[in-house]
């Protein structure tokens, strides 16, 4: 509410809200509860998926291995991403791309416009990189940085760290929305860690405001749904032994039953990763 307050306050200047963040931080679910208060202060938010902005498949950087990389900058067209934001900036009508992942190519989708009380949500991982929106106005923007900063601590000694919060969101929900076993997940992990420390950790200072999507009684609701996955890993695979470690760091708390799991709100983060969330099918109606 106070984002959205904020930006109202200054409806006059900001046309671009960039919104970024490290995996699993909740940057769905903030960015749509985001519209909602925006709505409700008279103000029309317009989305913009970076992923459509990708490049074609062939011209998509490779990492080391040979495989492609989609977290680097130049995976994204940036030239066409600024030019686009200017258009509408200048209030000029733009086709938008729409990125087709099974053919790794792009097609162009609808038309797009905004007027005085709109504003373009940008959520991406390199939407506080400056040099997406190189050459625009700063005044224009407003950046948010979003993740997930657990306050708790063990003992007086030793921290809850935030990185396995978010792990275990992610294992939690790939295994529910997206067919992946806490195995996978376990594996990719050192990725999309190498992913964040490059392209989103260094351009948080950037942001005019960070957002704790931290919840105090997560990691009891974690603990009942990542435990079950987590004995799944098989005992001489590589990925037992971060399988182990996050079991014994469950250990700490107790598992809320799982008939409590009604009471979390359904427009909660926490429901971005476990499932149930009323802003699943939520979209902006645009006449």
């Amino acid at each position: 509410t106070k984002i959205a307050h904020d930006i109202a306050d200054r409806r006059h200047e900001v046309q671009l809200v960039m919104i970024s963040g490290p995996s699993s931080s909740g940057k769905t679910t903030f960015s749509k509860r985001l519209a909602v208060q925006l709505l409700a202060q008279g103000i029309h938010p317009v989305t913009i998926a970076m992923d459509d902005y990708f490049v074609n498949r062939e011209d998509t950087p490779c990492d080391e291995n040979g495989n492609y990389d989609f977290e680097v900058l130049e995976a994204v067209d940036i030239a066409l991403l600024r030019q686009q934001l200017q258009q509408l900036l200048n209030g000029e009508t733009i086709v938008q791309p729409q990125f087709n992942f099974l053919t790794g190519q792009r097609e162009w989708g609808s038309e797009l416009n905004i007027g005085p009380d709109h504003v373009i949500l940008i959520e991406g991982i390199h939407g506080l990189n400056p040099q997406i929106v190189e050459g625009l106005p700063p005044s224009a923007m407003y950046r948010i940085f979003i993740s997930a900063l657990t306050q708790l601590n063990l003992d007086r000694h030793n921290r809850v760290p935030t990185t396995d919060t978010r792990l275990l969101r992610r294992i939690v929900r790939d295994a529910a929305h997206r067919g992946y076993s806490a195995t996978d997940t376990i594996l990719r992990w050192p990725s999309v860690r190498r992913g964040e420390r490059l392209h989103i950790f260094p351009h948080q200072n950037n942001a005019d405001i960070f957002f704790n999507s931290a919840l105090v009684y997560e990691q009891s609701v974690l603990n009942a749904l990542a435990q079950p996955l987590l004995l799944q890993v098989e005992p001489d695979h590589p990925a037992r032994v971060e399988a182990n470690r996050l079991l014994a760091f469950l250990q700490w708390f107790d598992p809320i039953p799982t008939e409590a799991l009604d009471y979390i709100g359904s427009d909660s983060i926490l429901r971005e990763f476990i499932g149930g969330s009323i802003l699943d099918k939520f979209e902006i109606w645009r006449p």
